[in-house]
């Protein structure tokens, strides 16, 4: 099931700059675990181009953390009730292997771990082109 912009802002409370999910390309389960693949593309017109770094452009990790936590959100569809949100609570076993750039087209893909009460984490990774480039687990909380 794809998702387009439309159904992207009604589900995440992000706007420009922050939003960084273009579109849901795939959502199902992998061996019962629950996954998301969403895409992002990357342009020279984002704000952090202009100084990460001058002249030659590099996406800033955070910005590549927050893009795999807005991909896991996707994950919640059942669970995130109308009017709740679910907040970035930690992050463990970042690594960014490759620097991404103007152009580059990222597949952020998320499978949940668990998910208890309001508690969960979730396994990311992004790749360009079929290369990993980061990846992480995002631990969230729902409220």
């Amino acid at each position: 099931m794809i998702t387009d912009i439309q159904g992207i802002l009604e589900k995440l409370p992000h706007r420009y700059p922050f939003l960084m999910v273009d579109r849901v390309l795939e959502r199902g389960e992998d061996n019962g675990v629950p996954f998301v693949r969403c895409l992002k593309n990357v342009t020279v017109n984002e704000p952090w181009c202009v100084g990460h770094f001058p002249g030659r452009p590099i996406m800033p990790g955070v910005l590549q953390l927050e893009a795999m936590a807005q991909a896991g959100v996707f994950l919640l569809e059942e669970a995130l009730e109308p009017g709740k949100l679910a907040f970035l609570t930690g992050v463990e076993n970042s690594r960014f292997k490759k620097p991404v750039t103007p152009g580059d087209q990222l597949i952020l893909e998320a499978r949940l771990e668990y998910f208890r009460r309001s508690l969960g984490k979730t396994n990311c990774r992004i790749t360009v082109d079929g290369v990993l480039v980061s990846q992480a687990d995002i631990l969230f909380a729902v409220g």
